[in-house]
């Protein structure tokens, strides 16, 4: 489990971006502009896809000591 901290942290933060995302909202400004907080998205993907390799590095590294 230790050795999954790191995805796991990665993981929290991901889903912390999608969910602060969701609890902002969008609002058209009085100029017609749309103001939103969309670099919350790529970011959430960005640790999302992060957290998944580290995963599976730190899994496929693991498996291969015990052999």
């Amino acid at each position: 489990m230790k050795k999954y901290l790191f995805s796991i942290v990665l993981t929290v933060i991901s889903i912390s971006c999608f969910i602060v995302f969701n609890l902002i909202g969008s609002e058209v400004l009085s100029d017609g502009t749309l103001s939103e907080p969309f670099f919350l998205i790529p970011i959430g993907y960005l640790f999302a896809i992060i957290a998944v390799i580290s995963a599976v590095i730190i899994y496929i590294k693991s498996k291969a000591f015990k052999s």
